[in-house]
């Protein structure tokens, strides 16, 4: 009778767990959204700014880093509070998932900068050479020889921070966006079942970072394939 009543209670609570989802299903159309434009931006920004920081101009350079060390140096979630209610006494109002999406765009580009740079640095020189020896640009050779070579070896990191934004993305409900884990949040709180709903939160987010991490190494064994 033990273990039956056991397996009742694991069945009840798997199905506890699960009557929660569709009620997650809109929160997780609003994390999507801010995870793939947000890394949409971020890997913009990222490669922006690794070009910048090995190009030849020292200010923009010192920018480049300067902007780096804030980023690195403060907490995502205080730069998602600062963009949300600091810049309005500035005068810069912005709303809650635009800011959201520029407070996470700005930190994983930040991020995703110094892999851009790694990885575009692993390449020869020589390559670089023969581009210009067969009379390509240095522009030109930058942009369709090497950043095309730097890009296989920064997948798997890329695609890293591609799994991180999506988690990190759960900070944005601290200024009332209404994603994930702030619904989670509001359910929990008229129902009192928190086992539940955040196991149903929990198998939500691990539901959609497989997916990732698959996508992630099949694209970068097809560029391999490409090479």
């Amino acid at each position: 009778m033990d273990i039956l009543g056991g397996i009742e209670g694991t069945l009840g609570g798997i199905e506890g767990t699960l009557s929660f989802v569709p009620q997650l299903l809109p929160a997780a159309r609003v994390t999507i959204l801010l995870t793939c434009v947000s890394m949409a931006f971020g890997l913009m920004i990222g490669l922006l700014v690794a070009l910048a920081r090995i190009g030849p101009y020292r200010l923009l350079r010192a920018a480049m880093m300067i902007y780096i060390e804030i980023i690195r140096g403060t907490p995502l979630l205080v730069q998602l509070v600062y963009i949300y209610f600091v810049l309005p006494a500035a005068g810069v109002a912005i709303d809650a998932i635009p800011a959201a999406i520029a407070a996470l765009s700005l930190n994983y580009g930040a991020y995703m900068s110094e892999v851009y740079r790694a990885a575009i640095l692993s390449i020869e020189k020589g390559q670089m050479e023969a581009a210009l020896s067969l009379g390509y640009t240095s522009r030109q050779a930058l942009w369709q020889i090497v950043i095309p070579q730097s890009l296989l070896v920064a997948i798997p990191s890329l695609g890293g921070y591609f799994i991180a934004l999506l988690k990190d993305s759960s900070l944005a409900s601290v200024i009332a966006v209404v994603e994930i884990l702030k619904t989670t949040n509001i359910i929990a709180g008229q129902t009192f079942r928190t086992v539940e709903v955040y196991t149903a939160a929990a198998l939500m987010y691990l539901a959609m970072s497989v997916p990732i991490s698959f996508f992630v190494r099949r694209l970068e064994r097809g560029m391999r394939l490409h090479v």
